[in-house]
């Protein structure tokens, strides 16, 4: 991004309705903030596609959005709103020359932003974050994608598009964690386990509660908490309270994100047991704030310190058991830095 051409569009499903909204998105939201900072001269112009809900056009930490409210309405609303989309990109390009367009997910942001920059000579970018790599996905033989426009979250993440769609991206930018976005760390570790993340099937809080309730049996005075919201809270509550574990378990809810750090300083283990994950950004954070994490999923092929990986349900117990009865050493740990990936990013518009 040299010269006079300096206004990178970012293409996304959603976006923060303001600055109050820390629970958007924050991979997204640190990333933005960081180009801002990093890079000034580097004018961000944000189309949001489907969230918020209403169509507006504010700023955001002095960083320009124009939500279009589209609401995932299919059909019609659909097309009709993609229209209105690539009206604003043409008045943009006319107004600002864009020197890049970068797209989160390969779905249809992808789709709009690889064509208008084919069309207007421009660079496109894909960033390729999580569920857009399973084979189910149908917007990648409509976008047809060069292996140059892709980049992938994680070795993970890369490997799934390999394998699911025979194309593979050309780089791999995990995301990375700004030391400036924790509140100071003098937190005692009141907290055994800690989860996060929103209440749906594909995280699996139901294998969590699974696992706390044999853990207990060993360690009767657990305390565990279980942050984030959605469709599987009722049933997640009733398996909690069948097995007994209501004194042991706090469902705390959907916290803003400067609590959820506040939460990860206080504990020992942040336990993901979701069964597909591009690169848990709430994995990082927890071992910036000094809590061990256990997964399943196994993100960067080079292995993390602190970061275990369990492949059976079995096996994730018995390290949780054997951390917590032997291990009492707390440190932080940063292996991405969010500077680092920004400025990846970055390069990738130069000419």
């Amino acid at each position: 991004m040299k010269g006079n051409s300096q206004t990178l569009v970012i293409l996304t499903p959603g976006f923060p309705k303001d600055e109050t909204d820390s629970t958007c998105l924050p991979l997204q939201q640190s990333l933005l903030l960081t180009i801002s900072k990093k890079y000034p001269t580097i004018q961000l112009i944000i189309l949001s596609f489907q969230y918020p809900f209403t169509e507006s056009l504010y700023t955001w930490n002095g960083i320009r959005v124009k939500s279009f409210g589209g609401k995932n309405k299919p059909g019609v609303p659909r097309w009709w709103l993609w229209q209105k989309i690539k009206a604003e990109l043409r008045l943009i390009h006319e107004q600002n020359k864009i020197a890049g367009i970068l797209s989160f997910w390969c779905g249809e942001c992808a789709l709009l932003g690889s064509r208008f920059a084919a069309r207007h000579q421009l660079i496109h970018r894909c960033w390729i974050l999580g569920q857009d790599a399973k084979i189910g996905n149908k917007y990648v033989k409509r976008i047809k994608p060069y292996t140059r426009e892709l980049i992938a979250l994680s070795d993970f993440i890369a490997g799934e598009m390999e394998k699911n769609h025979r194309i593979r991206p050309f780089t791999i930018i995990p995301p990375g964690i700004d030391p400036g976005m924790f509140p100071s760390n003098g937190s005692e570790k009141t907290i055994d386990i800690l989860g996060a993340g929103s209440l749906i099937p594909l995280k699996r809080f139901d294998i969590f509660v699974e696992l706390v309730a044999e853990i207990k049996k060993e360690i009767p005075l657990l305390r565990v908490a279980i942050c984030g919201e959605g469709p599987e809270r009722k049933k997640l509550e009733e398996q909690i309270s069948l097995l007994g574990l209501k004194e042991t378990i706090i469902l705390t809810g959907e916290l803003p994100h400067i609590e959820l750090l506040k939460l990860m300083q206080q504990t020992k283990i942040f336990l993901h047991t979701s069964s597909y994950e591009g690169f848990g950004m709430v994995c990082l954070e927890a071992l910036y704030a000094k809590a061990k994490v256990i997964s399943f999923v196994k993100p960067m092929h080079e292995p993390v310190q602190n970061w275990i990986i369990a492949d059976t349900k079995e096996t994730m117990q018995m390290k949780i058991l054997n951390l917590l009865k032997t291990d009492t050493s707390y440190e932080s740990v940063l292996p991405y830095k969010m500077k680092d990936c920004v400025q990846k990013i970055v390069e990738l518009f130069e000419h």
